[in-house]
Parts: C-alpha cells; sequence; structure tokens
C-alpha cells in the first residue's frame, strides 16, 4: 500500500509540472511572437539594419592581395595618390547612381501596424496610393497614427471629417475615436515625391504609441520596354556577328560553313585589318574600321549594328559543323527568359569559369575559376550557370549592348567583358551546343598585332585598378 501511494504521488508531481511548463512554454511564445497589439517593447521597433552587415562586404580578410596579383604596383608611383583619390571620388558617385547602400528591413511580428514591407513603387513627383495601411489594436478611448517621410509629402484623399493633421506635409496625423475610422482614413493615405530623380528611395516610418513600423518606397522613372519584332524562323531572331583581322582565309572558311547551314541569316563583320578585302554575298555587312582598333572596338562595332532580339558571337576562325544549331540555343533562351548569354562549347570543350568578387573600402578582390559553376540549369542536362563562357555564345542584343565591350582592351579581352557584366548579366554554359575551331596557322603580323606583351599587360592592370576598382586580381 506504500509502495502505491508513493507511486501515485511521483505521477502527480510529474502532472503538475507538464501542465506548469506548458503554461510557462505558451506564455513565452506569446510575449516573444504573437501580435501584442496593446504595444510593443522599445527594443522591438523595426530599425533600418545598414547592408555592410553582408558577409562579403568590407571583410578586409577575404580581400588579401598576397595570393594575387596587387594592382597598385601597375600604377605610376608620382601619381599613385591623385589616382587613389580620383578613384575614390568616381567610386564614390557609382554608389550613388546604383544605390547599393539601400537599407535593409526587418518586419517584427508584434506590431500592430499592417503595412508594404516591399514593392511599393512609385514614379517620381507623381501621387500614389500606399497600399496595406492598418492598424490592429485593443480598446483605446482614442486612436492616434502618424506617418512622416523626407522626400516627399503625405495626404489622405477625401477627409470629409478633418480628422488628418498635415495634408501635403512630410509629416501626417491621423486620430479618431473609432478604430474602423481611422482604418478607413489609412486606406486612402497617399504619397508623392517632392525632388526629381529617376532611380532613389524613401523610408516611410509609420508610428502607434510605442510601436514603429519603417517600409521603403521605391522611386523609379518608368522606363520604356524595348522590343524586338520579327517573324519565327531563325533568321528573323539571330544575327551572326564577328570581328577579323587580317585572317580572310580563316573568315571565309567560316562564312561557307555557315551558308551551308544558314543560307539566308545575317553576318555582320567588323573588320580593322589595314588593307581591307572587300566581301561580297547576301546577307554579309562588312563594317570597315580604322587600321588596329582592336578586339573590343570591333565587338561594339559588330553588336550596334544587330537589329535582331539575338545575336551568335563566333570568332573569325571557328567553323560550323552539322551539329552546330543556333535553334538549341534559341530554345533555351526562350524557355529561360531571364537569361541573357548562353555559350557552347568549342570542339567539344566546355570551357567555363565563375568569378569571386569581394569588396571593401580599399577597392575589391577579383578571382577567376576555371570550371567552376554556380549551379545547373533546370530542365537542361549539361548547362550551367557560371560567369565567364567562350567565345561562342548566343546572347540578348539589348542586354549585352547595356553592358558593351571596353574599347581600351586592343589585343586581349574577354573576361573583362563578363567582369564589367557581373551581377547585370545572368549566363550559361551549355556542353551540347558547339562548334568547330579551324586548324592554327602562325601569322607574323597578326600575332604581333593581337598577342599582349609585357606593357600591355601593365596597362590592363592599372585599367582594371581604376575602372573597376580594383585592389588585385587574379585570373
Amino acid at each position: 500500500m506504500k509502495f502505491k501511494r508513493k507511486h501515485f504521488l511521483i505521477l502527480l508531481c510529474v502532472i503538475v509540472l507538464v501542465i506548469w511548463g506548458r503554461k510557462l512554454l505558451k506564455w513565452d511564445l506569446n510575449r516573444h511572437y504573437m501580435p501584442s497589439y496593446g504595444g510593443s517593447r522599445k527594443e522591438d521597433k523595426v530599425t533600418p539594419t545598414p547592408s555592410s552587415i553582408s558577409v562579403l562586404s568590407g571583410n578586409n580578410s577575404l580581400c588579401d592581395c598576397k595570393a594575387q596579383t596587387d594592382l597598385h604596383q601597375f600604377l605610376p608611383s608620382d601619381q599613385l595618390d591623385a589616382i587613389i583619390k580620383s578613384r575614390a571620388k568616381e567610386y564614390k558617385e557609382h554608389q550613388l547612381r546604383i544605390k547599393t547602400n539601400t537599407d535593409i528591413l526587418i518586419a517584427r511580428a508584434n506590431s500592430p501596424l499592417q503595412y508594404p514591407i516591399r514593392g511599393f513603387n512609385v514614379a517620381p513627383l507623381q501621387k500614389s496610393l500606399i497600399p496595406g495601411l492598418a492598424l490592429y489594436t485593443q480598446k483605446r478611448e482614442v486612436y492616434k497614427v502618424s506617418l512622416s517621410v523626407e522626400k516627399g509629402v503625405l495626404s489622405v484623399d477625401d477627409d470629409v471629417h478633418h480628422q488628418v493633421n498635415g495634408q501635403g506635409e512630410s509629416n501626417l496625423n491621423i486620430s479618431s475615436l473609432r478604430l474602423k475610422q481611422v482604418n478607413n482614413l489609412l486606406s486612402r493615405v497617399t504619397y508623392t515625391s517632392t525632388i526629381y530623380h529617376i532611380r532613389t528611395s524613401d523610408l516611410v516610418y509609420f508610428r502607434f504609441e510605442d510601436n514603429e513600423a519603417v517600409f521603403p518606397v521605391s522611386i523609379r522613372r518608368p522606363a520604356v520596354p524595348v522590343l524586338y519584332s520579327g517573324g519565327n524562323d531563325i533568321n528573323s531572331k539571330v544575327t551572326i556577328t564577328t570581328k577579323t583581322f587580317l585572317r580572310y582565309n580563316k573568315l571565309k572558311v567560316l562564312i561557307n560553313s555557315i551558308r551551308k547551314v544558314y543560307p539566308k541569316i545575317k553576318i555582320i563583320i567588323a573588320d580593322d585589318s589595314p588593307k581591307p578585302e572587300n566581301l561580297f554575298g547576301d546577307n554579309i555587312e562588312q563594317y570597315i574600321m580604322p587600321p588596329a582598333q582592336g578586339w573590343f572596338a570591333g565587338r561594339n562595332l559588330a553588336v550596334s549594328q544587330v537589329t535582331t532580339k539575338f545575336f551568335l558571337w563566333v570568332d573569325d576562325d571557328f567553323e560550323f559543323m552539322d551539329e552546330t544549331r543556333i535553334e538549341s540555343f534559341v530554345e533555351i533562351m526562350e524557355a529561360n527568359p531571364e537569361l541573357d548569354v548562353v555559350g557552347g562549347a568549342v570542339s567539344g570543350e566546355q570551357y567555363y569559369f565563375s568569378l569571386e568578387y569581394v569588396e571593401n573600402d580599399e577597392g575589391g578582390c577579383l578571382r577567376r575559376f576555371q570550371g567552376r559553376h554556380h549551379k545547373p540549369l533546370p530542365g537542361f542536362d549539361g548547362c550551367f550557370f557560371v560567369d565567364v563562357i567562350v567565345n561562342f555564345f548566343l546572347a540578348r542584343t539589348d542586354a549585352v549592348r547595356r553592358v558593351g565591350f571596353d574599347p581600351f582592351l586592343k589585343k586581349v579581352g574577354h573576361t573583362e567583358f563578363f567582369i564589367d557584366g557581373l551581377g547585370k548579366l545572368l549566363v550559361v554554359s551549355c556542353k551540347d551546343l558547339s562548334i568547330g575551331h579551324q586548324i592554327h596557322e602562325s601569322h607574323e603580323e597578326y600575332d604581333v598585332n593581337r598577342n599582349e606583351g609585357e606593357s600591355e599587360i601593365e596597362k590592363k592592370y592599372a585599367h582594371h585598378f581604376y575602372k573597376n576598382y580594383l585592389k588585385c586580381i587574379k585570373y
């Protein structure tokens, strides 16, 4: 009998502890996660958090030039301070243009305020209704909310009862004895920017008692779309582009190989040979440049003349094979409208690279890794998201024009285009899209003008230091 009573007491204690523990847990969850309609603690306010919390930004240990090429050494020592000062000024203006230091907003779960956390876009100087504003709280004698902005003014349309103070000003106050009336007024609050800027932002501070919410307003001038009309055949969708210098024998082989598969497709040739040879044929456009203007200047010229949605870039010593099908490129592009560039393989070899870029106050560090990709492209075996591909690729004309090819690079330039396009172009490499490569033949004049010497390499590094705000680089 004593044994049973002992076990009964133990069981009773366990039950009491479990019930009490569940109550404590429920109270703790409510305190931390449930909406506190009676007002939140000051430490739970929503505050903008600077984007500098990024793991990569400002981390000096990730930008150590010991294992990379330090670009400072390629700058004139007597001009170094002036160059760094000028570069810092240009970089600051660049940041202002692209707004890289925008605020990261975190909406806590214990606020009685309802508001748009993101996606509120307005045109400059135009009135726009703020969506989703509302107040959810317990009974009060009077309900008072306020909103304030910095780059615009706030108003409430049709305030017939005069319960709004600050109409057309940067600070707006709403009060009412009825919660329903407050929410009715909040549903009609508008924002109008008072500054003209085509790409900037503002913050709206929304307050009720001790609760404060902050949400962004994106001020953007609507952009006009750039669309390409045409038929459904490959000739109306794609233009083939190339750059040539002295290698007319190679170029003619390329053109003949294209015509075997695509007899009517347009071919655009940028030619900076010292003594140009006229190339004749249907749908061939040859643009003669001043002699030896360079690789990227020629690319810019060729792409500037494209009138189709896509262009296929090929080197002048490539050769179309039976399995070289432009339609396969287009199929991938049209199935993934967000893609900008799709690269293939040359002579069956799929070359691609990823770029690692880290930025700090002294300039960025950039490294290139061969054969490294980010993720596979869903639905297409052998296709991977990468940063750099070979000189055989299909690209969206308008996307590449926005990046452009730097004409400073005359003799060697390829990765440099993708460096400029990092974060702007979505790039994929696919192994089953292949083109042939003609046998290399030595050409003394071509080799002298094509191959980089030590002085050109040093000039390129100095160019990277200033133009791309880089501290060090490793290919």
